[in-house]
């Protein structure tokens, strides 16, 4: 009688090979590429977040999408030229106020806030040494002639970094029209280059990743301008003198859950408590950051994001934290993106693994 056959597991296929082979190449060349990609990664976030705008208007209109394309773009564009001209300006004023004034605030907090605390607790605080950081701050930004001056002075130190400046200004906004006119037919390019035993799973997980982080991007995107926007108007027209300034801070800030409130109340407290107004204005500071508070919760992420991402608060937390101390700012940036294709991921893995659970379960 002949023994059973075993079957061994199939050998990778050709194309399979091909695949990886051609990943591990990316991967050198984007590493040795790195310092030219910022622009392009920069044109690839714009083109992916504002290519379902184009596909919309496109198809509404019945026009071709260019001519969608180009409409976005000088909307954006616009958009772009009125935010630098004015609101930059007068947002930088604010900044340096604000910066000279966080030494004042370590300064009050020594001497009324300390001795309280210290009296309750029983123990000492470290100092905070209030003058080293003023005159720590204060020789930074003169040195710097405050961020838009800095930037020019990086840019003016040599024609190598002026003429990069300014090259990647020009591609940034050619690359992401480019990218937003032919968005589709380069998906389905990439999409003709993979093997066929991965098309499917890999565009389950590409439409999956995307219906998630997409949505979640430009949801939170949108509650961050709104926020900034509320807390900018409100703080200004209630007499906060830093009101745009801790209003954008408190706005950039709020993806984090609580960390926006907390930041924008502890800034707006250290001002009103700093122009000697009183107690009403600091009571309409908190009455506004309430307000804001309960129109993010009930109506703003609801609508715009929802549970998009399905990350619990304290999984939000943990990622910002963790990319900011494993890759700095940039690490902050896209803490969330990542988390939010990982549980992606997580739960196509879950949901396979159950899967295949279930089948042995069945099998007699």
């Amino acid at each position: 009688m002949a023994a059973p056959r075993v079957n061994s597991p199939a050998p990778f296929s050709t194309a399979t090979l091909a695949a990886l082979v051609g990943l591990v190449i990316l991967g050198v060349a984007l590493y040795l590429l790195a310092p030219i990609l910022t622009p392009f990664l920069i044109a690839l976030l714009i083109g992916y977040l504002f290519n379902p705008l184009v596909t919309r208007l496109a198809v509404r209109t019945g026009g071709s999408r260019t001519l969608a394309t180009l409409v976005i773009f000088v909307l954006v564009m616009l958009g772009l030229a009125g935010l630098v001209l004015v609101l930059i300006p007068l947002a930088m004023a604010q900044f340096e106020r604000l910066m000279l004034l966080l030494p004042e605030v370590i300064a009050w907090f020594d001497e009324q806030v300390r001795p309280w605390i210290e009296q309750q607790a029983g123990d000492r605080l470290p100092a905070l040494e209030p003058a080293a950081l003023q005159e720590l701050l204060a020789e930074h930004w003169r040195e710097a002639g405050g961020l838009a001056g800095g930037l020019l002075h990086w840019l003016g130190s040599s024609t190598s970094a002026l003429v990069l400046g300014v090259l990647n200004l020009v591609l940034i906004p050619v690359v992401s029209f480019y990218l937003l006119r032919d968005w589709p037919r380069l998906v389905a390019g990439l999409h003709d280059l993979l093997p066929r035993a991965w098309r499917d799973p890999v565009t389950r997980f590409a439409v999956e990743s995307d219906n998630t982080l997409g949505a979640f991007l430009r949801g939170q995107l949108l509650v961050m301008l709104a926020l900034g926007l509320f807390y900018a108007i409100t703080l200004s027209v209630a007499g906060v003198q830093m009101g745009l300034a801790i209003g954008l801070i408190a706005g950039l800030v709020s993806f984090v859950p609580y960390v926006g409130v907390i930041v924008g109340i502890v800034l707006a407290t250290a001002a009103v408590l700093f122009q000697g107004d009183g107690w009403t204005l600091l009571l309409a500071v908190l009455v506004i950051f309430a307000v804001a508070q309960v129109l993010e919760s009930v109506v703003l992420t609801p609508w715009l994001v929802g549970d998009r991402t399905g990350l619990h608060p304290v999984a939000v937390i943990f990622a910002v934290l963790a990319g900011g101390q494993l890759f700095g700012f940039f690490g902050v940036l896209l803490a969330l993106p990542v988390a939010a294709v990982l549980a992606v991921a997580v739960r196509q893995a879950l949901a396979r693994y159950r899967g295949m659970n279930a089948a042995e379960a069945d099998t007699p």
